[in-house]
């Protein structure tokens, strides 16, 4: 067997960034019933604590699945149609199939031991239980916790409604007889004020305000945050007259129950009173990120002639002060996202305000820029941070998408920001950049240099899902319609992916004429250097497959030169690859594995999941060429294991090869020993094979 060392993470969970206070009999209570069932939902009111109990379950149970525990965070997902996209994103898979994600998502999960968390399913409640129901009936070894408003309804779903912390019942009581309450409220308000603690002096007002707000964790948190403006008395008397006054927050918060409803309109509300009248604003125009975004993102949705962009900035520290906000740290600066309630409640007031239009446009308008800067940034040096940063906006990006496409006066902006990111679609997620390609080619029908590109994206799209009907369908439209224009950037980019099909599926005589006319075309132009790049790579694949060896390592060396020159490295990592099968036929096994080797590398680092599985299968040939028939079993082993995580089965990974090893390997080590070898790389973990593969 083979054996590697390093630390083996199975799962992905969100960090804990405070401590889970008290709580320890539900903790128990919902292990049993999920040790018992293979769904179970917990429930309760906004604001209970039903995400933070989930998270601490996820993370003592994850490490009982063989394959770990997945969290799927859903308050983000504003279309039905989404959830299953949501799913495929956390989990390691990377759909390049014609299948709808539910079906690669189900294979996938099919013969796997996990559990799957589905947190905040309310808004999608109905699309939810149709997703588990799918899920579990495929996955035997597959376990779902789901927190929710309201329960999925499914036959076998247990229910654990989680209740607010405890009170006591007065100062007096013993410690053993609801404190909760007062610990976290003690927990929190030591983060606000150096030194806070519980005495005999304060304890009556402590146990007050937590009696005043029912135990509700949301509420005493929000309270514990204006312990740095106000004293514990002042607050809670300052909370005794809310109460008298309440009844402007109702509409707000929907779908709250009673009793403690009151409890979290109050806190709200009153957090919402006590901010300026800038806080406010800020807060309610910030709840059109759908999750996670940046203070340059807060400037560019928030700022206006009312609000210059400094004083937002200044804003978003003062809402963090005050737990409006969440952030956390990252390398290029902290990112920020609002509970689900306080969001709620925010876009409530923005709809009062009459502004949710025109901030949901400036959201739409930022994330267009965004898409714009990385199709300029995808053929040089900065590709990659880019593309990272477009990975993390996709909750922002599909919220612009849904906003644009569901307003006649946008739905062009919305075309434009599906076709600018074709390379995200290419390089990460093929089906759902197909999925929003063809909804914005349907609403947005006039003929434009907009709907020209989107077409030519869905084109290149469908190349990579193995569609190349609808590749030579869509190019064919782009190519008709660019050249009606007058539209020569979209008309070189349309003759490339004509080219690409051709050379993939069709005639290579043809697809090395149409690339070498798209490569004329965009050599004129200097911010088309990836169009350049893609057109002399697959001309090196057509010639190839017309037997000219020597011109198509010279057509792969002129994209290698230009690809150094420009800092680009996803194409590049291609040159890599298609070099592998010229050097296998020119007989340089050794030259072969060192181009697999560094498409490899590069495959890693950007995170590209198909290409490890492609550059790994390469290597196999390159190992069997050398001699080392039992290394390129397992690694063929590995390279098949990876192909299902995806979502292709060896038939699609076929036509992407560049080697085919197995009949040499099997011949070389005969059946039982090829077997047995195969079998060892199918049962390595991702982090092991990538190890064992990079070691030549």
């Amino acid at each position: 067997m083979i054996t590697v060392t390093g630390e083996v993470r199975l799962g992905r969970l969100p960090a804990e960034t405070t401590r889970l206070v008290g709580r320890r009999d539900e903790l128990t209570r919902l292990w049993r019933l999920c040790g018992r069932s293979r769904l179970v939902t917990v429930t309760g009111v906004g604001g209970v604590g039903k995400t933070r109990l989930a998270l601490r379950s996820a993370a003592e149970l994850g490490h009982r699945f063989a394959d770990g525990a997945w969290w799927v965070e859903l308050s983000p997902v504003e279309d039905s149609e989404s959830v299953p996209y949501a799913i495929a994103e956390v989990l390691p898979l990377v759909d390049q199939t014609t299948r709808p994600v539910i079906e690669v998502v189900t294979d996938y999960l099919a013969d796997r031991e996990l559990l799957l968390v589905l947190d905040t399913c309310e808004h999608l409640v109905d699309t939810c239980a149709h997703v588990v129901e799918t899920l579990l009936a495929a996955a035997p070894g597959l376990r779902i916790l789901a927190t929710s408003r309201r329960p999925l309804d499914l036959p076998g779903e247990r229910l654990m409604t989680l209740d607010p912390l405890l009170v006591p019942s007065g100062p007096a009581a013993p410690a053993s007889a609801g404190e909760d309450a007062v610990t976290l409220l003690s927990d929190r308000a030591g983060a606000v004020v150096d030194g806070f603690e519980v005495t005999d002096d304060n304890r009556a007002d402590v146990v007050r305000l937590c009696r005043r707000l029912d135990g509700l964790p949301l509420a005493i948190e929000l309270a514990a945050a204006r312990l740095g403006e106000l004293t514990l008395r002042e607050l809670t008397d300052r909370l005794d007259d809310r109460f008298a006054v309440l009844g402007d927050t109702e509409a707000a918060i929907p779908e709250a129950d009673p009793p403690w409803h009151q409890s979290l309109r109050t806190a709200i509300g009153w957090s919402h009173e006590l901010c300026s009248p800038a806080e406010r604003l800020v807060w309610a125009r910030l709840s059109v990120f759908p999750g996670e975004f940046d203070a340059d993102a807060a400037r560019h949705v928030c700022a206006d002639p009312r609000l210059p962009a400094a004083k937002v900035t200044e804003v978003l520290a003062a809402l963090r002060h005050k737990s409006i906000l969440l952030s956390r740290a990252m390398p290029d600066g902290p990112r920020f996202r609002q509970l689900d309630t306080l969001r709620e409640y925010g876009r409530g007031w923005l709809r009062l305000l009459g502004e949710e239009p025109a901030v949901r446009r400036r959201h739409h308008d930022h994330y267009l820029a965004l898409a714009e800067r990385l199709d300029r940034a995808w053929h040089g040096p900065d590709q990659i941070p880019e593309m990272e940063r477009m990975r993390l906006e996709m909750p922002n990006v599909r919220a612009a998408l849904d906003h644009g496409l569901s307003e006649p006066e946008r739905h062009h902006a919305a075309l434009d920001l599906a076709g600018r990111l074709i390379f995200l679609w290419i390089a990460d997620i093929q089906k759902e950049g197909a999925h929003h390609l063809d909804r914005a080619l349907a609403v947005c029908t006039d003929p434009t240099p907009e709907r020209s590109r989107a077409l030519w994206s869905r084109a290149w799209v469908a190349v990579a899902l193995g569609e190349p009907e609808t590749a030579a369908a869509k190019a064919a439209e782009s190519h008709d319609l660019a050249q009606r224009l007058g539209d020569d950037d979209n008309l070189s980019y349309s003759l490339l992916i004509i080219g690409l099909q051709q050379a993939l599926f069709g005639d290579p005589g043809q697809a090395a004429r149409n690339l070498r006319a798209a490569a004329d075309l965009h050599r004129h132009r200097p911010d088309h250097v990836a169009g350049l790049l893609v057109a002399l790579i697959l001309l090196s694949t057509a010639l190839l497959r017309l037997g000219d060896v020597d011109a198509a390592l010279g057509k792969l060396e002129e994209a290698r030169a230009l690809s150094q020159e420009s800092g680009e490295e996803w194409l590049r990592s291609y040159c890599d690859f298609y070099q592998v099968n010229p050097e296998l036929a020119a007989g340089r096994p050794k030259d072969a594995e060192r181009h697999a080797l560094a498409a490899l590398r590069t495959k890693v680092r950007i995170g590209d999941t198909l290409g490890q599985a492609l550059a790994i299968d390469a290597l196999a040939g390159t190992a069997v060429a050398l001699g080392s028939s039992e290394r390129g079993a397992r690694l063929l082993g590995i390279t098949h294991r990876l192909a299902e995580s995806s979502g292709l089965g060896l038939q699609e990974l076929a036509a992407l090869r560049v080697t085919t090893a197995e009949t040499d390997a099997r011949q070389a080590l005969g059946n039982a020993a090829y077997d047995r070898a195969y079998q060892e790389g199918r049962e390595l973990t991702r982090q092991e094979a990538i190890h064992y593969a990079l070691r030549p």
